[in-house]
């Protein structure tokens, strides 16, 4: 296994118009694969960005009829690189969606997928309020998958700030995790950065996040700045709020130095798990405990 490779994560303004999403994502990563990339990423709702639960559901379909995931297995062996396509809208039985990973092979071949587990249902207090679980089905499972250079982990977005699901991927093996997001500008603003870097740091891990950038349909505004941090929590290349791309040079060796280091993957808690019947006067010294 060679531990060294160049990735790519775009960044993209999406729309309502699929065919143009996924011929802009497409000449993008043709764009990063010339210029040397092994991996290339795409962000969340890569093939769609529109507004409501209708509009959703109907742009929606089932993994052998979507055009996207077809476009984008067909791009794989064309380029003969790894492609991970942040995230599309899959139809399910339940008559929601799941908002799904996949991760596609040189031979076109379906590597991993990956639902979204954690909805985002918030209420930013400024009139903006998602309610994810409205229309999407979440996922229950963690997943990761081999790469010729490392074990990449698969999360979407808001799946972000669920640290205990970047600790359990990096417990299993993952080098390197994917963090595709269509962020909002106002949270984006807030805890964007900081949030990725806290990732890498407290895992050891790459940190490879594509991202959407700009206003979109129903006036959505969307934060960019796609970034590529490394294990020890360093910023390797940030977007900015253009769409295009960004590239940096990966080494596993880095994870390996970084997590000797800081081993803190490989501790386990070292004190009792909390009792629940403690009294509320209790929660100071529980929280010293952490």
């Amino acid at each position: 296994m060679s531990g060294s490779f160049t990735a790519a994560c775009l960044q993209m303004n999406g729309t309502d118009d699929m065919d143009a999403n996924i011929a802009s994502a497409s000449n993008m990563a043709r764009d990063a694969v010339r210029q040397g990339a092994g991996l290339v990423l795409m962000p969340e709702n890569v093939a769609m960005m529109t507004w409501g639960r209708a509009r959703i559901l109907d742009s929606a379909k089932t993994e052998s009829a979507h055009p996207a995931l077809k476009a984008f297995r067909a791009l794989a062996q064309e380029l003969s690189a790894w492609l991970h396509i942040g995230s599309l809208a899959i139809t399910l039985p339940s008559g929601k969606a799941a908002n799904r990973t996949f991760v596609i092979a040189p031979d076109g071949g379906i590597a991993a997928r990956y639902d979204k587990i954690h909805m985002f249902d918030v209420d930013l207090g400024n009139g903006e309020r998602y309610a994810e679980s409205n229309t999407f089905q979440a996922g229950d499972s963690a997943a990761a998958v081999d790469l010729p250079w490392g074990k990449l982990g698969l999360t979407i977005c808001y799946d972000v700030r669920f640290p205990h699901l970047y600790r359990n991927l990096a417990q299993a093996g993952a080098d390197f995790i994917a963090v595709p997001a269509a962020f909002t500008q106002v949270t984006g603003q807030a805890h964007w950065h900081v949030l990725l870097r806290a990732r890498a740091i407290e895992t050891g891990c790459y940190i490879f996040a594509p991202a959407q950038t700009g206003t979109h349909p129903n006036d959505r505004k969307t934060f960019g700045h796609a970034l590529i941090v490394n294990p020890w929590g360093e910023i390797l290349a940030d977007a900015g709020t253009q769409p295009g791309v960004i590239m940096a040079s990966v080494d596993r060796a880095e994870v390996i130095r970084a997590r000797a280091r800081m081993p803190a993957i490989s501790l386990e808690a070292s004190f009792e798990p909390l009792d629940p019947s403690l009294p509320e006067s209790g929660v100071g010294s529980r929280s010293a405990a952490r």
